[in-house]
């Protein structure tokens, strides 16, 4: 009789054409050699090993397996949650209609608190002119107005812009409020953290492309036709260039908040993050093509960076997650 095992093996025979399976536990093992003079006879043979490498194959995979019991648990566990997770009945216990009059007023909120924040916003829309075009105000560029009407469509595009921006953290509450009754008390517990530092890194990135990435892009260019070319810049066209660069760079800083969600639905873990580094950096370089306006390589490699960065820094939270939830479940 072979010991059983849960560790196979295929390995090639020297003496046999057919291939052999070794299987065994601690330091032993055994190969099943099937002959050619006796296709349907296998004959165990012990295989000397080395201390502990049995051991080693075995405990890799029962972590492999283990690993593979974690995500689908977790994952198991967000679409099927326990009951004592659920909100009581009494949250629950609303009409249809009553939901439906709830989901209007709280669009309804959300809708004035846009409208407000972009009137005032277009109330200071030359300041707010002001404001976006000092990246370059030391540059010598001059902004033209190459229609009639331009600079009027520009303010109200401008205005629009900065006004969902400030009325951003209304509308946000507002969804959060309409969602939060359904929401288990672990996903409760999770969501504020998650809100939280979306907000925070999306205006970390505006902030990180009006002050670095956009005067480093824009200065790029005028250096660029210094001697050649007058800087004669289109309003519409810069506001453009600014607003699309500025937004793009604020989602792109929402890499972290992605991992730390499929890092806590047990989808991908840190070392599978960790892992691919070499096609998260490729990937970063494209988005960054993809996402700046301008095709020079700096302004790219000046977003590109810190996409990684950010990366890095997302799994290396997931990381520290995995570490607390494991010292927890030792403590339980």
């Amino acid at each position: 009789m072979l010991p059983k095992s849960s560790c196979h093996i295929s390995l090639p025979s020297r003496k046999c054409s057919r291939i052999i399976t070794m299987v065994g536990t601690s330091a032993r093992g055994y190969r099943l050699q099937r002959c050619r003079a006796n296709p349907e006879e296998l004959r165990p043979v012990p295989i000397i090993r080395e201390e502990g490498q049995v051991d080693s194959l075995l405990r890799s995979s029962r972590e492999e397996t283990a690993e593979e019991d974690d995500g689908n648990s977790a994952l198991k566990k967000f679409l099927y949650p326990d009951p004592e997770e659920l909100p009581t009945q009494e949250s629950l216990s609303m009409p249809l209609w009553d939901h439906l009059e709830e989901l209007r007023e709280r669009v309804l909120v959300a809708g004035l608190a846009c409208a407000a924040a972009i009137l005032t916003c277009f109330i200071f829309s030359k300041d707010l002119v002001v404001f976006l075009e000092a990246p370059v105000a030391d540059a010598g560029v001059r902004f033209l107005q190459l229609s009639p009407g331009e600079f009027f469509f520009t303010t109200l595009k401008a205005s629009g812009y900065a006004g969902l921006l400030l009325a951003a953290p209304t509308v946000l509450y507002e969804v959060i409020a309409y969602v939060v009754p359904g929401l288990t008390k672990s996903e409760r517990s999770f969501l504020a953290p998650i809100v939280f530092g979306s907000s925070i890194l999306f205006y970390l990135g505006l902030a990180f492309s009006y002050e670095i990435l956009t005067p480093a892009a824009l200065n790029f260019f005028v250096s660029y036709a210094d001697g050649a070319v007058e800087s004669l810049w289109s309003i519409d066209q810069y506001f453009e260039f600014v607003l699309v660069l500025m937004l793009s760079t604020g989602l792109s800083f929402q890499v972290p908040v992605l991992q730390v969600m499929l890092g806590q639905l047990g989808i991908v873990t840190s070392e599978q993050m960790f892992s691919i580094w070499r096609w998260v950096v490729v990937g970063s370089t494209i988005a960054a093509a993809v996402l700046t306006p301008s095709t020079d390589p700096f302004t790219q490699a000046l977003l590109a960076i810190p996409l990684v960065g950010l990366y890095m820094g997302g799994a290396s939270v997931v990381r520290v997650i995995e570490q607390s939830r494991g010292q927890t479940a030792k403590t339980a």
